[in-house]
């Protein structure tokens, strides 16, 4: 029988099960934005008239606030600090929701709570610079699909963050993974799939109040069979990989022409002159802010050639590429990524699940890492983002069968600092560095075991996940009297 989406028809507010755990939860959650005023939304102004045409900053802000967090010291851990350090019995101090220190004869002052990190190893917060939550939520439902706008090639104009829901339960498991940051993106159907952004992985009812304070926004692009096959068997172009790169092409030459008449007008205003504003145009104002180097291009691309292609299109018109996203035949070109300062963003395991795939190796990591390149290791899903640990252990034991031995104080960059390098946010987060974001991670074991359990997760110094805690392990209302550890 056809599934039917019609509303069913509204029903009396009666008691049913699990009613009294979801108050609860709506409780506790009203309580954590209680006396902060910056939970509210901000004060919308509207800009003056002849301002219009100006790439003006958005008024989605974010209200992040970091919750509050008690002075932390893990003591006696093995800690990879994300800067190509390992330290052995080594002290990670946390207050005022920053890293203070961390080394093997850090000072642990008094007052301050400690954890006993003994056989226990410690780690950034894992970052995830490829994600789909809240945009393609779960349940796996019609009525949960926001990730596509999936009706044109050019879309620069959505943004992800208008459509990712915040009670997404796998939020939750990201974090029992040691997820803390993650960049949600568009999906792949357009040559320009819209921003994306970036979000720090805590408990929260708007967007606003996850998004990242001070990330820069992203533009998704894509290459290859998704856009191609989408529109091309809609009798409509993009139909072959000729046809997208003319349509990037087109959009840059319009984006350009745009960006100059708000720079003449601009001009013009600045020394007192009349003149109509140029009409804001929300694309183009979002290739604009590509082309003045505000925004970050993030790039699903796969094939070696495709990629070197796009890099040619971004010398034309002087923009560049932050990252190529999936990248499976990276290795190829490691050279032409190095010479570009270009990140990939890719997998270790997914391999020959449609043509341009057919050629991935789980050596790729590897191979770029050793020639230079700075690497990711991805999600785009929702069950492998929670187990990033393992993934990139998967990459080291391919690289060392090839002969390519990444040491783990160097593979750990491809969950924590190197993602955020991507993301533009590595200057707040990704290392374990004094001054930076105490997002940390206490594991069970080396965490490129398979074993390896996140235990403690912290966000700004704030313990957002204790695995002996059961009140730490939020759940959204579809998971509401599920019992724990039945997960």
């Amino acid at each position: 029988m056809a599934r039917s989406f019609i509303d069913p028809a509204p029903q009396p507010f009666t008691h049913r099960p699990g009613r009294t755990a979801l108050l609860a939860t709506a409780l506790a959650l009203l309580a954590g934005c209680a006396g902060d005023p910056s939970s509210a939304r901000p004060a919308s102004t509207p800009p003056p008239a002849e301002s219009a045409a100006a790439p003006a900053p958005a008024p989605f802000a974010s209200t992040y606030q970091p919750r509050p967090a008690a002075d932390t010291a893990i003591v006696g851990a093995s800690i990879l600090t994300g800067t190509g350090t390992r330290i052995d019995d080594g002290t990670v101090l946390m207050a005022a929701g920053k890293i203070i220190a961390v080394g093997a004869d850090v000072a642990v002052p008094s007052g301050v709570r400690v954890i006993d990190g003994r056989s226990k190893w410690v780690t950034p917060g894992i970052i995830d610079a490829h994600s789909h939550l809240g945009v393609f939520p779960a349940p796996g439902v019609q009525g949960h699909a926001d990730g596509n706008e999936n009706i044109d090639p050019y879309t620069a104009h959505v943004w992800a963050e208008h459509s990712i829901w915040p009670q997404d339960p796998v939020f939750t498991k990201a974090r029992a993974g040691g997820v803390t940051s993650l960049l949600i993106l568009p999906g792949s159907a357009n040559l320009f799939g819209g921003r994306g952004v970036s979000v720090k992985n805590v408990p929260a009812v708007t967007v606003q109040q996850m998004k990242f304070p001070g990330a820069p926004y992203t533009l998704k692009m894509a290459c290859g069979e998704n856009p191609k096959g989408r529109y091309g068997s809609r009798g409509r172009a993009p139909a072959t990989r000729m046809g997208e790169v003319a349509g990037f092409r087109r959009a840059w030459i319009d984006a350009a022409e745009y960006s100059r008449k708000v720079d003449i007008y601009e001009k013009k205003r600045a020394r007192g002159e009349g003149g109509e504003a140029p009409k804001r145009d929300l694309g183009l104002e979002t290739l604009a802010g590509v082309l003045k180097g505000d925004i970050l291009v993030q790039n699903h691309c796969y094939r070696a050639d495709e990629m070197a292609v796009m890099l040619d299109v971004g010398h034309e018109f002087g923009y560049k590429t932050r990252a190529f996203h999936h990248a499976v035949e990276a290795y190829k070109i490691a050279d032409l990524l190095v010479a570009d300062d270009v990140c990939v963003a890719t997998w270790a395991t997914r391999w020959g699940f449609k043509m341009e795939a057919y050629d991935a190796i789980e050596e790729n990591a590897a191979i770029l890492s050793k020639a230079g390149v700075c690497v990711a290791i991805h999600s785009d899903e929702q069950r492998l983002i929670q187990r990033l640990n393992v993934e990139s252990a998967v990459a080291i034991a391919a690289g060392r069968r090839a002969g390519i031995d990444i040491p783990q104080e160097e593979a750990i960059k491809w969950i924590t600092l190197n993602p955020a390098k991507i993301m533009g946010i590595a200057d707040k987060t990704g290392s374990l560095e004094p001054g930076k974001m105490a997002d940390v991670v206490l594991w069970s074991k080396n965490p490129f075991s398979v074993y390896a359990i996140a235990e403690e997760v912290f966000i700004d110094g704030a313990l957002v996940l204790d695995t002996s805690d059961p009140a730490t392990r939020y759940r959204s209302d579809f998971e509401i009297g599920q019992p724990v550890g039945e997960e």
